[in-house]
C-alpha cells in the first residue's frame, strides 16, 4: 500500500461525498425521511459502497470503485407522494433488477436496447429542474451563493473533479463565518441503522423503482465499466452487478438508494500516478473502502453540520453538482440525429414533473420518447 493509493482514495471519496451529499439529503427530504432515517440512509449507502469496492477489488485484482447513484438521488428528490416505506420498496426493486441483470442476459439486452438519446434525455429531464433552481438561490442569498459560484468556476478551470467540494467548503466558511448559520453543538454519536420495512406500492414501483434502475444502469454502471476499459482494466461486469445489486438490496432496508459503478471518481483511482505497476492498483479499492467506512461512521456529525446551513446554500450545491451530469446527458440526448425529436419529447415530459395515475414523470417521459421513436422508425420504413 503506497501513500499515492491512500491519497487517491481519500480524494475520490471526498469528491464523491462532498459533491453530492446535498442531493442525497434532498432525496431523503422528498420521501419524508426522519432525521434518524436520513442518518441511517447515509450510513447504509456508505457501508455498501465501502464493502462492495473492497470486495470486488480484492476478488478481481482490478481497482473497482463504487458510488451512490447521483441521478438516482435526483430522481428520488423529484418524486412526490412517495413515503419512506414506499421508497424502500422501490429501492429493493431497483436493486433486485440490477442483480438480475447479471444473471438474466435478456434483461441486460433489453436495457441496452433503449436508444442512447432517449435514456440520456430522461436523465437530463430529471436533472434540469435542480440546476434551474440554482439561480433562485443566487437571487435569495447572493452574498453566500455568488462567492460559492465564483470559486466553483475558478477551481473548475484547474480541476473540475474538486470544484463542487471547493464550493461546499466556501459555503460552510461563509455561512458559519458570517453568523448566518449557527454552529451546532458538536458531538460524536454512534450512527444507528434504522430498519425500514418496504411498502409495495405499484405507483412507487413503476414510477420510482423502474426509472431508478434504468438511470442507474444507463448513466452510472455503463459509463463506469467504460472508465475501467479506458484505463486498461477488464471490468468484472457480472460480478459487479451482482455484488452492487445485492448490497443495494440489503442497504435499501435501512433506507439507502442504490450503489453502482463510479466513473469520475473511479478515474481518480486508476491512473499511472496511483501506482506505476498496473497489477498493484487494485489495492486502492481497499484504501477507498477504509475511507468510506470512516465517512459512514462520522455521518451523524457531518449531517449535523450540513443541517445548520441555509437552504439556499444546499440548493446551490445541488445545482452546481448536477451541472456536469446535465451537460453529459444533454450531449448524449442530442448526439444521434434520428433520435433528437424523441429525445426532446422525453426531456420535455420528464422535466415537466407531471405525475399521472400516481406514477412519476420519468416513467412517462421514457414512455413518450419510446413511442415517438417507434413511430418515427415505422414511418421511415413505410
Amino acid at each position: 500500500m503506497r501513500i499515492s493509493m491512500i491519497s487517491a482514495a481519500v480524494v475520490a471519496a471526498l469528491v464523491g461525498y462532498g459533491s453530492t451529499i446535498a442531493l442525497v439529503l434532498a432525496a431523503a427530504a422528498a420521501v419524508g425521511a426522519t432525521p434518524e432515517q436520513t442518518a441511517s440512509w447515509v450510513l447504509a449507502v456508505s457501508f455498501a459502497k465501502a464493502i462492495g469496492s473492497g470486495l470486488l477489488s480484492a476478488w478481481n485484482r482490478v481497482p473497482v470503485v463504487l458510488a451512490w447513484s447521483t441521478p438516482g438521488a435526483a430522481l428520488i428528490a423529484a418524486s412526490s407522494g412517495v413515503t419512506m416505506p414506499m421508497a424502500v420498496g422501490a429501492f429493493v426493486l431497483a436493486a433486485a433488477l440490477i442483480a438480475l441483470t447479471a444473471a438474466v442476459r435478456p434483461l441486460g439486452r433489453l436495457v441496452a436496447a433503449i436508444p442512447d438519446g432517449i435514456a440520456a434525455a430522461m436523465l437530463a429531464g430529471v436533472l434540469l429542474p435542480f440546476c434551474l433552481k440554482g439561480m433562485g438561490a443566487v437571487n435569495a442569498a447572493p452574498s453566500l451563493v455568488l462567492p460559492m459560484l465564483a470559486l466553483f468556476l475558478a477551481v473548475r478551470l484547474k480541476n473540475p473533479a474538486v470544484a463542487v467540494l471547493a464550493a461546499l467548503a466556501a459555503g460552510l466558511a461563509l455561512a458559519f463565518g458570517s453568523g448566518v448559520a449557527v454552529w451546532p453543538a458538536i458531538s460524536l454519536p454512534v450512527p444507528q441503522p434504522v430498519l425500514i420495512l418496504p411498502e409495495w406500492s405499484a405507483d412507487a414501483l413503476i414510477g420510482l423503482g423502474l426509472p431508478l434502475y434504468l438511470v442507474t444502469m444507463a448513466s452510472q454502471n455503463l459509463p463506469g465499466f467504460a472508465t475501467m476499459r479506458a484505463h486498461g482494466f477488464a471490468p468484472p461486469v457480472n460480478r459487479a452487478l451482482a455484488v452492487s445489486g445485492g448490497l443495494s438490496g440489503i442497504a435499501a432496508l435501512f433506507g439507502a438508494h442504490t450503489v453502482n459503478m463510479a466513473a469520475i471518481t473511479a478515474a481518480i483511482c486508476m491512473g499511472d500516478d496511483v501506482h506505476p505497476d498496473r497489477s498493484q492498483r487494485w489495492k486502492v479499492g481497499l484504501a477507498y473502502m477504509a475511507v468510506w467506512l470512516l465517512l459512514g461512521l462520522f455521518s451523524p456529525l457531518i449531517l449535523t453540520l450540513l443541517a445548520a446551513l441555509p437552504g439556499e446554500v444546499m440548493t446551490a450545491l445541488v445545482a452546481l453538482a448536477l451541472l456536469g451530469p446535465l451537460m453529459g446527458a444533454l450531449a448524449g440526448a442530442f448526439h444521434h440525429p434520428d433520435q433528437r425529436f424523441a429525445a426532446t419529447m422525453t426531456l420535455a415530459v420528464t422535466g415537466s414533473g407531471v405525475a399521472m395515475l400516481g406514477i412519476g414523470a420519468a416513467f412517462w417521459g421514457l414512455l413518450a420518447g419510446l413511442a415517438v421513436w417507434g413511430l418515427d422508425r415505422v414511418w421511415s420504413r413505410a
